[in-house]
C-alpha cells in the first residue's frame, strides 16, 4: 500500500509538479520542492496505512481511522447485502485486493459504504466468506458452519490491511453451483450493444482534452492549438482520413474493451448468494444475496436483436450501483440467457399479450408526425421565399419520417405484458428494449395512469410498484379494460374491495 497510494496520486500530482519545475526554471530549488511533494505523498500514505485497522466484533464490523482525529465506522453485519472483491492491475501485481461492502445505504456510485483497500487476495476471499455467513446469521438465517476461535483465542478479528488475520484458517468453501461460464468466443458479441463502439472517439476526445490541459506546461498554448486547427481546416482530407480511421477502429477497439471488462465471466450460486466474476486487467467478484433477488431485466438493442443476443441485469432490493453490481450476464445468445436466468432466478413461461391497435397508432404518430411537420415547414418556406436551400432540411426530415415507420412498428411489436401465476413480465422500448420479469411477491402497489391523449385513444399505463429501488415497471398503452384486470389477476386480494359489485337489496 505504501507503493500503491503514491502511484494512484501521481496523475493528480503530475501537473503541479511539472508546474513547479517550469516556474523554477528547472533549478535545483525547483527539483527540491518537487521531491518534497513526492516525499510528502509517501509520508501521507504511511500515516494512512499505519492508522487504519478493521475488526469484526460480535455482530458488527468496525473500521477505525486515526489520521487526524479518531473515527470509527460501524457496519452491522445484518445490513451487509453483498461483498465485492476487485483486483486492479497494481494490486494484482503485488498480490492484493480491494474488498467493498455494500449495505444498500448508498443509492449508487462505485464506492460502497465500507472499503478495505489492500488486503491480501487470500484474506479478501476468507473475509468475504466470514462476512457473508455471519451476515446471514445476524439476520436469523441458517448459515453454514463458521470456524470459531479455539480456546484462548480472542473472538475478535483484527488486522492491518495487507496482513493476514491471526485467526484460525477456515476450510476452503465449495465453488458452488456454476450457472454459466461465458465462452470467450461470445465476447465477439460485445460491440453489438453499442456501449463500447464509441471508445475510439472517447479516447481521441480525452487526448485532445489532456493536450489542452497540459499544453501550457509544455509550451503548447491555445494560440498554437488555434493555428493547428486552422491548418487542419485548410487540409480537410486529413480530418476525413482521421474520421474514417476512427470509424474503422470502432468494432475492433470496442471488442477489445468489452473483452477486457468481461473476460471469463462466470455466474454461480454459493452460500445463498449469486456470485458474478469477470475482468481481465481488473478482476472483479460481485455477490448478490439470493433472497433479495426479485427478478431480472432482459435488455437488447436493434443490432442485438438481429443477432439474437441479450444482456441481463438482476432486480434486487437494497442494491447500490445496480447498473454495475446487478449484471447477471453480458451479451450472450438469447436462448442461453433464458436458460441461465431460469436456473439461477426463475423462468417465465407465459407468452406476452399483445397491446391494442391504438398503441400502434400512437407509436406511428410519434415516430412519423413530427418529421412530416418539419418537412412541410421546410417545403412551405422554400416555396414562399424562393430560397431553395430549404429543400435540403426538408428532404432530411422526409427521410427521417420514412425511417420512423419501421421504428414505430418495432416499438409496437416490443410491447407486451403477461402473468404466469408466479411472475409478471412487462416489455417496451425499441432502441433499448427492456423486458422485466418480476416475482409477484415483489409487487408492493399499483398505479394506473392515463393522460388526456391516452383517454382519447382508450388506453392507459399500468405500473407495478416494486420494492427494489426501481420505482416500478410499466405496461404501456394497455386497453382500458385490460389494465385493472391485469392488476387484479396478479394481486386479486388487493383490488377485490374496489372491483366487487354490491349485491342488490333483498
Amino acid at each position: 500500500m505504501l507503493l500503491i497510494d503514491p502511484v494512484r496520486m501521481l496523475p493528480s500530482l503530475f501537473v503541479p509538479l511539472v508546474g513547479v519545475l517550469f516556474v523554477g526554471g528547472f533549478s535545483p530549488a525547483s527539483f527540491g520542492w518537487a521531491a518534497f511533494g513526492v516525499v510528502g505523498t509517501v509520508v501521507y500514505s504511511v500515516v494512512r496505512w499505519a492508522t487504519f485497522t478493521y475488526q469484526i466484533v460480535g455482530d458488527r464490523l468496525e473500521l477505525t481511522r486515526s489520521l487526524v482525529s479518531r473515527s470509527v465506522r460501524t457496519i452491522p453485519l445484518e445490513r451487509v447485502r453483498g461483498v465485492d472483491i476487485s483486483t486492479p492491475p497494481l494490486h494484482r501485481l503485488l498480490g492484493l485486493s480491494v474488498l467493498r461492502i455494500d449495505t444498500g445505504a448508498r443509492g449508487g456510485g462505485e464506492k460502497q459504504e465500507g472499503e478495505l483497500n489492500g488486503v491480501t487476495a487470500a484474506e479478501a476471499e476468507r473475509l468475504k466468506g466470514v462476512l457473508l455467513r455471519r451476515a446471514k446469521a445476524a439476520r436469523g438465517q441458517a448459515p453454514e458452519a463458521v470456524p470459531e476461535a479455539t480456546a484462548g483465542e480472542r473472538p475478535e478479528v483484527r488486522a492491518v490491511p495487507g496482513e493476514a488475520v491471526p485467526s484460525k484458517p477456515s476450510a476452503p468453501s465449495a465453488a458452488g453451483q456454476v450457472h454459466t461460464a461465458v465462452p470467450r468466443k461470445w465476447l465477439l458479441y460485445g460491440p453489438l450493444s453499442g456501449a463500447y463502439l464509441l471508445t475510439p472517439f472517447a479516447l481521441a476526445a480525452g487526448a485532445v482534452g489532456l493536450a489542452f490541459q497540459w499544453g501550457e506546461e509544455f509550451g503548447f498554448g491555445r494560440r498554437a492549438a488555434w493555428d493547428l486547427g486552422k491548418w487542419l481546416w485548410t487540409h480537410p482530407w486529413l480530418l476525413v482520413v482521421a474520421a474514417v480511421l476512427l470509424v474503422l477502429a470502432m468494432p475492433f477497439v470496442g471488442a477489445v474493451m468489452y473483452a477486457v471488462f468481461n473476460w471469463d465471466f462466470t455466474l454461480r450460486s454459493r452460500d445463498g448468494y449469486l456470485v458474478a466474476e469477470r475482468g481481465l486487467i481488473n478482476r472483479r467478484s460481485v455477490s448478490l444475496e439470493r433472497r433479495r433477488v426479485r427478478g431480472y431485466e432482459i435488455v437488447d438493442a436493434p443490432a442485438e436483436r438481429f443477432a439474437r443476443v441479450v444482456r441481463v441485469w438482476a432486480i434486487v432490493t437494497g442494491l447500490g450501483d445496480s447498473q454495475t453490481r446487478g449484471q447477471l450476464l453480458p451479451v450472450v445468445p438469447r436462448q442461453a440467457a433464458l436458460a441461465v436466468t431460469a436456473e439461477a432466478v426463475g423462468g417465465f413461461a407465459a407468452p406476452l399479450r399483445p397491446h391494442p391497435a391504438a398503441a400502434l397508432r400512437r407509436r406511428m404518430f410519434r415516430a412519423v408526425a413530427p418529421w412530416l411537420f418539419l418537412t412541410a415547414v421546410g417545403a412551405v418556406t422554400a416555396l414562399t421565399t424562393g430560397d431553395w436551400e430549404w429543400w435540403a432540411p426538408a428532404g432530411l426530415a422526409l427521410l427521417s419520417a420514412v425511417l420512423g415507420v419501421p421504428l414505430g412498428l418495432d416499438r409496437y411489436r416490443s410491447l407486451g405484458h403477461a402473468y404466469d401465476g408466479t411472475r409478471l413480465s412487462v416489455r417496451s422500448g425499441s432502441l433499448r428494449r427492456r423486458q422485466a420479469v418480476v416475482e409477484r411477491r415483489a409487487v408492493v402497489g399499483w398505479t394506473l395512469r392515463q393522460t388526456w391523449f391516452q383517454r382519447r385513444a382508450g388506453v392507459l399505463t399500468v405500473i407495478a410498484g416494486v420494492g427494489a429501488g426501481s420505482g416500478g415497471y410499466a405496461a404501456l398503452d394497455v386497453a382500458e379494460a385490460d389494465g385493472p384486470a391485469f392488476a387484479a389477476e396478479v394481486t386479486p386480494d388487493w383490488l377485490a374491495p374496489f372491483t366487487a359489485r354490491p349485491e342488490p337489496p333483498g
